[in-house]
């Protein structure tokens, strides 16, 4: 009967949106693991514990050593790369073991990630909460998470070569731009089952503040792989001045030319350093524009945005002069990822949706 017929319809449409809610905190969950071990990588690059170990076992890898000549065999392991003999000649196995932890613990942390999924999407299934067409979204997501574990190896490898006592810094943005790229995957889809639809678009000043802000945020972020690969922070502890010019006098000495934005310190250094004032240039004029709009639903989102831009700049710019310490550069790095996510959380809060929890 009709009556019944439109019962059943509102059961099954909070049925739904129950089950969407259930599915986007879960990607939350997902999306805090993966801002934490952005935030490990961080630490475990400065603190150079990358290349402790030289094994790549993405499933029997669980267990740390457990025998003293487990512990011997994986120090001379690693007595053998590059690394050891030009920067921890000397170091004895205690040493060794100091970076082993933060390296086995940053993957560990991956492994983890992809037990909490599975195990998360496995249980929503079962319990009837996942529509079928956000399978091949969710499948998608654990495809970029596998994709990540082996890119991770792909990079830590690069610091196994006899030229190298670190990891090539291509290979290394590649692992930090595809950390970045799940991220704001987990929080969009999480976003657009979590939230009801908006009742407007945003006006297009905002659009356009939001747009110019984050993506230039995310250019300065991937220009910032480039320093850390090249550990270019180390040189021109000073600011706004470089070497007390504005353009350092090294800019442009390698050839051919293009090779400077990447592998020239000086250019590298620089280029981010542009990049960052361009990104908190807009997300001023974004602040600005957002509070003139403060009525509008989008306004708060877009004022977090300028702020987070605006903080993660004032974090550079004390992790440069102080020649990167590595509480700092770990800060740094790990605001990198919330002002990709206060970018992600604006972008969603600009759009109205069709329905309720359409991602």
């Amino acid at each position: 009967m009709p009556f019944d017929l439109t019962e059943t319809s509102h059961a099954g449409k909070a049925r739904t949106a129950a089950g969407d809610r259930a599915v986007g905190a879960w990607l939350l969950g997902i999306a805090a693991m993966v801002l934490v071990m952005v935030a490990l990588g961080g630490a475990t690059r400065l603190t150079g514990s990358g290349l402790s170990i030289m094994e790549w076992r993405p499933l029997t890898g669980w267990f740390p050593p457990f025998s003293e000549a487990e512990w011997q065999r994986l120090f001379d392991l690693y007595r053998t790369i590059p690394q050891y003999a030009a920067v921890n000649a000397g170091m004895d196995l205690a040493g060794f073991r100091e970076i082993f932890w933060l390296e086995y613990l940053h993957r560990l942390w991956g492994r983890l990630i992809g037990v909490a999924f599975l195990a998360g999407f496995a249980g929503l299934w079962l319990a009837g909460r996942i529509r079928r067409d956000l399978v091949p979204r969710l499948a998608l997501l654990f495809a970029l998470g596998a994709l990540q574990g082996f890119v991770g190896w792909f990079m830590v490898a690069s610091g196994f070569f006899p030229h190298r006592t670190a990891v090539s810094p291509y290979r290394l943005v590649i692992h930090l731009g595809l950390a970045f790229l799940i991220l704001a995957a987990l929080l969009w889809t999480a976003l657009g089952l979590l939230r009801r639809p908006a009742a407007e678009w945003a006006p297009a000043p905002l659009r356009r503040g939001v747009i110019a802000t984050g993506l230039l945020a995310i250019l300065a972020m991937l220009a910032g792989g480039f320093v850390a690969g090249i550990r270019a922070g180390f040189d021109y502890n000073t600011f706004p001045l470089m070497d007390g010019r504005l353009v350092p006098a090294g800019y442009g000495a390698l050839e051919p030319w293009l090779m400077n934005w990447f592998e020239n310190v000086a250019a590298v250094q620089f280029n981010h350093r542009l990049v960052a004032t361009l990104a908190l240039g807009a997300a001023l004029w974004l602040a600005a524009v957002a509070w003139r709009q403060r009525g509008r639903s989008a306004a708060p989102a877009a004022l977090l945005l300028a702020g987070a831009v605006a903080l993660q700049y004032l974090l550079g710019v004390l992790t440069l002069v102080h020649v990167v310490p590595v509480g700092l550069g770990t800060l740094h790095q790990t605001m990198a990822a919330l002002v990709l996510a206060a970018f992600v959380n604006a972008l969603d809060r600009m759009r109205p949706r069709a329905g309720p929890g359409r991602p």
